[in-house]
C-alpha cells in the first residue's frame, strides 16, 4: 500500500519522533523511505531578498552537515534491514516537501508536528499543517512531545 515513504527531518529530536512510525509502516509494507532535509540558510531567514538577487550566498558546509545527519539516521534503517535513500534540498521548507513528494512519486509522508502554540506558532508558522493542505498524498502527523 504505501510503497513510498516520505521522512522530512530539520535535526530535532521531535522530528525524528516520526521515523519510528515510519519504520514500522516501512517493516509492514516493505516499503522504501526517503529521508529528506532541508537546508535553511541563517541568510535565507534574515535577508531572504537578498539570497534570492544572489547578493547572498549560501553558507559553505550546510549540506555537508546535512548529509553527515543523514547518514547518522539512516543507521537504523540500515540495521533493520529497510531500504532507504536520502536526499538534501534547499528552498522554503513546505514547498520542498511537497514538490519532492511529487516529483518522487511518494505514497505517505510521515513527519512530527513540533506542537507550537500562540505566538511561536504565529511568528514561525507550521511546516506541518502547510505540507498537510498542499501534499499530493497522505500524511501522518506524529504529535512530538518534547521533554
Amino acid at each position: 500500500m504505501y510503497q513510498n515513504i516520505l521522512v522530512p527531518l530539520d535535526g530535532s529530536a521531535l522530528a525524528e519522533a516520526a521515523l519510528h512510525h515510519a519504520e514500522a509502516l516501512a517493516l509492514e509494507f516493505k516499503s522504501n523511505i526517503t529521508l529528506l532535509r532541508v537546508v535553511i540558510s541563517p541568510y535565507q531567514l534574515i535577508a531572504p531578498d537578498l539570497v534570492l538577487s544572489g547578493a547572498i550566498t549560501e553558507m559553505p558546509g550546510l549540506r555537508e552537515q546535512a548529509t553527515q545527519y543523514l547518514q547518522g539516521v539512516s543507521g537504523e534503517l540500515r540495521e533493520k534491514g529497510i531500504s532507504y535513500q536520502t536526499a538534501i534540498l534547499d528552498g522554503p521548507v513546505p514547498d520542498a516537501i511537497t514538490d519532492f513528494a511529487k516529483a518522487e512519486h511518494v505514497d505517505l509522508i510521515v513527519m512530527s508536528t513540533h506542537g507550537r502554540g500562540g505566538i511561536s506558532r504565529w511568528v514561525y508558522g507550521s511546516v506541518a499543517e502547510k505540507v498537510l493542505q498542499a501534499a499530493p498524498c497522505p500524511v501522518l502527523l506524529i504529535r512530538a512531545r518534547g521533554k
